[in-house]
């Protein structure tokens, strides 16, 4: 039920974000943006979701999974609507940063709860649920984005998923508490629940002493190595999703109707690609191999995996290119299934997302760069070249968490600060 409601609300949330590549062309055309306007907007969301994701690591571990997130997604809902009053490119980029910005709470209160409910060994299909939810948002997003913008115009299109996550909130609030909390659940369940927490010695700590914790936590290799990670290839998945609805458009001459239902595409592969590399992970612990050795192979698996975007932009065949795309985002998955534990793997419970809100941060920055100048790029040489460069971003990745963690199993200490 907590895997649910987790994939349901990275879901909604994918939807808001996606609400804007799928209008893309729409908007464009009626607001006269460019190419290098639009990667900025890519910008505005990516750098507020880092602040988001940065101070939010603060915020989810101070107030708790069940308030953080409740008060996220209304945040955020209204900041999806925001985006009807906006008439200009100025208006729009603040409308993309308040939903950046207010978001930043989704991945690292996910990864909380995670790391609060769920045993190591199912860590990595439950991470998959998850990410299986950016992917489901993807899929739904251009049919329903797409419908409710031909329709009724494009400002339905960010109406209706704002109002989804008010609903959301509802639900969360009846059904999430931690499992020492929990009303209903069985002793035996809540044991297993809290079996595998990475403990830390201490008192409850303030926001003063949160804020530290992000200089006690970057003394550790591993940290480094989490959150240089994620700002080298975070920006691969980001590609896929900001830029693909669009390049279906302008460059293989597809209708927005059209592109509704084809961009889902790939994002079938991925949510295939989220699950299955969720279910090898935990299936690879249970057959005996360590959490290093699995989480590690699975990640270098789908960064090699994704190369196979390079061509997209080449191939003469449309279907092919989506068929390529369709591929890559499946392996940036199976990799994403394994990369995003690491967290709840290493650091305790108590400060999962602090420090996941640290690597998300350096990961959405990183995006954030990626995309303000691949928007340039592609307005003055074309897509082939972000193909190519979108896929080396995850060998970058995976190189990151080789050379820095050396082992993934949790750090011991008696106090954090």
């Amino acid at each position: 039920m907590i895997g649910i409601l987790l994939l349901l609300v990275t879901a909604v949330g994918s939807i808001d974000r996606q609400a804007l590549s799928v209008t893309a062309k729409i908007l464009m055309d009626e607001f006269g943006l460019t190419k290098t306007e639009y990667g900025a907007l890519g910008f505005a969301f990516l750098f507020a979701y880092a602040i988001g994701q940065l101070l939010a690591g603060v915020f989810v571990d101070k107030l708790g999974t069940r308030r953080s997130l409740s008060l996220a997604v209304i945040w955020w809902s209204i900041a999806a609507v925001t985006h009807v009053f906006a008439a200009s490119f100025g208006g729009f980029f603040l409308a993309r940063a308040f939903l950046g910005i207010t978001e930043g709470a989704n991945l690292p209160g996910a990864m909380k709860a995670i790391a609060e409910w769920f045993p190591r060994a199912e860590r990595s299909m439950a991470t998959g649920l998850v990410t299986a939810g950016t992917s489901l948002g993807l899929i739904l997003a251009p049919p329903v984005a797409g419908t409710l913008a031909y329709n009724f115009g494009w400002q339905a299109a960010f109406i209706v998923p704002g109002v989804a996550g008010l609903i959301w909130v509802w639900f969360w609030n009846r059904n999430y508490f931690l499992p020492e909390e929990h009303p209903t659940v069985s002793d035996e369940e809540r044991k297993l629940a809290m079996s595998d927490r990475v403990a830390v010695s201490g008192a409850p700590l303030g926001f003063a002493e949160r804020v530290r914790l992000w200089g006690f936590y970057l003394r550790f290799r591993e940290t480094w190595g989490l959150v240089l990670a994620r700002f080298i290839g975070d920006g691969c998945f980001y590609f896929f999703a900001i830029w693909l609805p669009l390049y279906l458009q302008s460059e293989r001459g597809m209708s927005i109707l059209k592109t509704a239902f084809i961009a889902a595409i790939p994002f079938v592969f991925a949510d295939f690609g989220a699950l299955g590399g969720g279910w090898a992970g935990q299936k690879l612990i249970k057959n005996g191999w360590s959490v290093d050795r699995s989480r590690k192979t699975l990640i270098w698996i789908g960064c090699v995996g994704s190369l196979v975007a390079w061509p997209v932009a080449t191939v003469d065949s449309a279907w092919l290119a989506v068929l390529l795309a369709s591929l890559a985002v499946f392996f940036i998955q199976v990799k994403t299934a394994s990369l995003f534990p690491l967290a709840t793997d290493i650091f305790p419970a108590r400060d999962v997302a602090t420090v996941w809100g640290m690597s998300g941060a350096a990961g959405s920055f990183g995006a954030a760069l990626f995309q303000l100048g691949i928007g340039a790029l592609i307005q003055s040489q074309g897509y082939e070249i972000a193909f190519i460069l979108a896929s080396l971003l995850c060998i970058g990745q995976a190189l990151m968490i080789s050379l820095f963690i050396r082992k993934v199993e949790p750090l011991r200490f008696e106090a954090a600060v």
